[in-house]
C-alpha cells in the first residue's frame, strides 16, 4: 500500500524475539496477542518515524509484523485499534491506525468491484498457461522467482519471501515496481507469486496494491522504484542499485470495473446449526452467535489462491490457524470439532458439509462472512449445492466491515476522513477488546 517516503531513515533497530517467532510459524491467537502487546509501546511516534525502513530478514522490529494474524483474524482489527487507542491519542498513533484501515479499505473496495478479482483470476490462469508456450516469458519469469535477475535488492527480497513468508511493505512496493517496469513482467504473475508465499496473502490487499503500483487502481498514478529511495530506506545495504527503469507509464486494461452494492450479510438464526470456520475469520468465539452450535467444522481454500502450487509455509500457517480456531471454539462454546480427512476434503466443501449436517441432524450452517476471494468463491458454490440439499448457509459480518466498507468507494481518503467516526461507532457498540 502507499507509503510516505519523505521522512529520514532511522538507524537499524535490534531484532527482537517477536520477529523471529514469525519465521517459526507460531499460528496461535495467543501468539498474535503477545506480539501486539510487545509492539504496543511502539505504535505511536516510533512507528510513524521508522515504518518505511526495511532493515532485512530477522531485523523488522520497527514494524509490528501482525499482518498474518490480522489477515486470518486470529486477532481482530478492532482489538488492535482498541489496544492502541488505550495507549495513545488518535493523533499520536494516526499512522499505525491508518495502516490497519488500509486492509479494511481494500476489502471494502473489492466487495464493491468484484470483477477486479474475477478478471485477475482469469488473467492469472491465462498467463500461467502462457508460461508453457512462451519461452521468453517463461525464462524471464523463472529468473525473477528464483532470485536470478542480477538485481541484488530484488533477488534478496525473493529469497526472504520464499524463506520466511514475509516481505516488508515498502519492499513490496519496490518489488512490484521493478517486476512491472524493469523486468517488464505481467503484474498478475507478480501478484500471484506473492499469493504463493505471503503468510498474509490477502486477495484484496495484494491484488489492489499491485494494481496501485501499475496505475490501474488510482488511474494514471504509478509507483517508480528509485535507486536513491531504496538505498535510503535500506540503510544502503544493497550498495548502489543500477539498471532500474527510469519511468513508470500507467498500465491500461480493456474494460472498466463497475461498482456494485455490498452484498447483504446474515444474522445468526435461532435454530440448531453447524459452525463452519474458514481462514477468513479464525476468531469464531467472538462472532455474534445467538446460541452455541452443535459442532464446528474447519475448511480451507488455501490451495485455491493460485493455479500453481502454494508454498508449504503458507499451507502450514493456514492449517495451524484453523486448528487453533477450532480448539478455541470447542472450549469457548463447549462443542465438538468434526474431524475431516484429506480424502473427504477432496470431495469438495458441499459434500463435507452435507455429511456433517446429516450426522448432526441440522439443516443450517453459520460462518463468518468471507470477503471476495477464494473462500467467498467456495462458499457461493457451496451455498447453491447446500440449497439443493435443503440446507441454508448464513454469513455473519463483523461490525467494522459494515461501518467502514461503504466508505471504500474510490480512493483511501474517503475512508480515512471517516476513521474517527467509525472508531466512535465501534466504541458505542462495545467492539471486542484485547483479552
Amino acid at each position: 500500500m502507499p507509503e510516505n517516503t519523505d521522512a529520514p531513515c532511522p538507524s537499524s533497530p535490534r531484532s527482537d524475539a517477536a520477529d523471529q517467532a514469525l519465521a517459526n510459524l507460531d499460528t496461535s491467537r495467543r501468539s498474535g496477542l503477545n506480539r501486539l502487546a510487545a509492539f504496543l509501546p511502539h505504535t505511536g511516534r516510533d512507528y510513524a518515524s521508522a515504518r518505511n525502513a526495511d532493515f532485512g530478514p530477522g531485523n523488522h522490529a520497527n514494524v509490528s509484523m501482525l499482518s498474518p494474524y490480522i489477515r486470518h483474524r486470529l486477532i481482530l482489527e478492532t482489538e488492535v485499534l482498541s489496544a492502541v487507542r488505550d495507549r495513545f491519542a488518535l493523533s499520536t498513533a494516526e499512522k499505525f491506525i491508518q495502516e490497519v484501515f488500509w486492509r479494511t479499505y481494500f476489502k471494502g473496495y473489492l466487495e464493491q468491484r468484484p470483477s477486479v478479482w474475477t478478471t485477475y483470476v482469469a488473467d492469472v490462469r491465462m498467463l500461467t498457461q502462457r508460461l508453457s508456450d512462451d519461452e521468453d516469458l517463461a525464462e524471464r519469469y523463472a529468473a525473477a522467482v528464483s532470485a536470478q535477475t542480477g538485481l541484488t535488492c530484488f533477488d534478496a527480497w525473493v529469497r526472504e519471501l520464499i524463506a520466511t513468508g514475509y516481505m516488508h511493505n515498502h519492499a513490496r512496493m519496490w518489488f512490484a515496481s521493478i517486476w512491472i517496469y524493469t523486468l517488464e513482467l505481467p503484474w498478475q504473475l507478480g501478484a500471484d507469486f506473492f499469493m504463493h508465499h505471503l503468510l498474509d496473502g490477502d486477495p484484496a490487499s495484494n491484488t489492489l496494491s499491485w494494481r496501485w503500483v501499475g496505475g490501474l487502481h488510482t488511474k494514471g498514478k504509478t509507483y517508480l522504484a528509485r535507486p536513491d529511495n531504496i538505498s535510503k530506506y535500506t540503510n544502503g545495504r544493497f550498495g548502489p542499485v543500477h539498471g532500474l527503469a527510469r519511468t513508470a507509464p500507467p498500465l491500461t486494461e480493456p474494460h472498466a470495473h463497475q461498482k456494485c452494492p455490498i452484498p447483504d450479510a446474515d444474522t445468526c438464526p435461532d435454530v440448531p446449526y453447524l459452525l463452519l470456520i474458514t481462514e477468513e475469520d479464525c476468531a469464531p468465539e467472538s462472532l455474534a452467535l445467538t446460541q452455541a452450535p452443535r459442532a464446528c467444522l474447519t475448511l480451507t481454500a488455501v490451495d485455491d489462491r493460485s493455479p500453481q502450487a502454494v508454498s508449504e509455509t503458507v499451507r502450514r500457517f493456514t492449517r495451524g490457524a484453523l486448528a487453533d480456531a477450532a480448539k478455541r471454539a470447542c472450549v469457548a462454546l463447549s462443542v465438538p470439532a468434526i474431524q475431516v480427512g484429506a480424502q473427504a476434503r477432496s470431495r469438495g466443501w458441499a459434500a463435507v458439509v452435507v455429511d456433517a449436517c446429516a450426522d448432526l441432524e441440522v439443516s443450517t450452517v453459520v460462518t463468518a462472512y468471507a470477503p471476495v476471494g477464494p473462500c467467498a468463491t467456495q462458499l457461493e458454490t457451496t451455498r447453491s449445492e447446500l440449497s439443493e440439499a435443503g440446507i441454508s448457509l448464513h454469513q455473519i459480518r463483523r461490525p467494522l466491515d459494515d461501518l467502514a466498507w461503504p466508505h471504500a468507494t474510490r480512493g483511501f481518503f474517503a475512508l480515512k476522513k471517516k476513521i474517527p467516526e467509525v472508531l466512535e461507532s465501534l466504541d458505542q457498540m462495545r467492539a471486542p477488546r484485547l483479552l
